[in-house]
């Protein structure tokens, strides 16, 4: 029997690949990425702490509204009080409606990513056409709006088609996050040439973790908290990549937000913090990109 394959890399186990360091001798990269969605109202696709209700469902669209009008800004607070960049996994729509979030992010010299226009929809539900038109258009938006264009995408609910990687290196993007398949950047192939990996964190992700297998917010810290100390042990063998993935709706409400920072202050004064590298994905792939050829998996 013969699996099918995406055909887009060959399997490379860690243990194989060169040894490299980050820049400054640095062990382990960290980053935090921050998803900054809009979602339609009256729409049927969204995160809920409970179950959905029959549309327009202002209960849930409000929650998740919450985020952009109260939560962000805690986390906004919170990143400047720790020193700690941000990675912004926006939405376009929210350039047209909340212009004092792409104020406050500019100010931050934060890093965006481009996640589509809304999550209202995925892009795995389109045809090739209309995908790369959203593709396009969120693009274009956040270009506009930001004065430079996103390096990296990540698909609304980390959704694709079997073109997506192609359309994304047509585009212009260099990177992407949507295979969480490693814990090192790795080279995909597109009909266009390559595309880099960067890795994402599909499970120290609080919406998963919290709204999905409903665990609690203390659990979430504990995750965090974990996940950092063993990558960081493991990171003396191989250069490795921590990310920590959060929702404004989630970590923005206070019983949350009190666990986040109890995490990100164990990280932050880590007595091995020196081995750490604080930074953003789209630096994690413009290092990579300027390592030997044959150092980064599928180079």
């Amino acid at each position: 029997m013969t699996l099918p394959h995406h055909g887009r890399f060959e399997y490379s186990p860690l243990f194989e690949r060169p040894d490299f360091d980050w820049p400054g001798g640095k062990r382990l990269a960290f980053y935090l990425a921050l998803n900054v969605e809009d979602f339609a109202f009256g729409g049927t696709m969204g995160h809920t702490p409970t179950s959905l209700g029959p549309p327009p469902d202002p209960r849930n669209y409000a929650w998740r509204d919450y985020g952009l009008r109260v939560g962000i800004w805690r986390i906004f607070d919170l990143a400047d009080s720790l020193g700690l960049p941000l990675s912004h996994l926006i939405n376009s729509a929210v350039y047209d409606r909340c212009p004092q979030i792409v104020a406050r992010i500019k100010a931050r010299a934060d890093e965006i990513v481009g996640h589509g226009r809304t999550n209202s929809e995925r892009q795995g539900d389109l045809d090739e056409p209309s995908e790369a038109r959203l593709i396009r258009e969120a693009t274009d938006k956040l270009a506009a709006g930001h004065g430079v264009r996103p390096e990296g995408w990540m698909g609304p609910w980390i959704s694709e088609t079997a073109v997506t990687p192609d359309l994304l290196k047509e585009a212009g993007y260099s990177y992407l996050l949507d295979w969480p398949a490693d814990d090192q950047p790795f080279w995909m192939r597109t009909r266009s040439g390559p595309i880099l990996s960067v890795p994402y964190p599909i499970e120290i992700n609080d919406s998963p973790t919290m709204l999905s297998r409903m665990q609690s917010a203390t659990d979430f810290s504990q995750m965090i908290i974990d996940q950092f100390d063993t990558m960081l042990e493991f990171s003396e063998r191989a250069p490795l990549v921590c990310g920590i993935s959060l929702h404004t709706f989630v970590v923005g409400q206070p019983f949350r937000y009190a666990q986040l920072r109890k995490a990100l202050q164990y990280i932050v004064n880590h007595k091995l913090r020196d081995k750490v590298w604080f930074t953003r994905p789209g630096e994690i792939a413009a290092y990579a990109r300027s390592l030997p050829p044959g150092t980064i998996a599928g180079s």
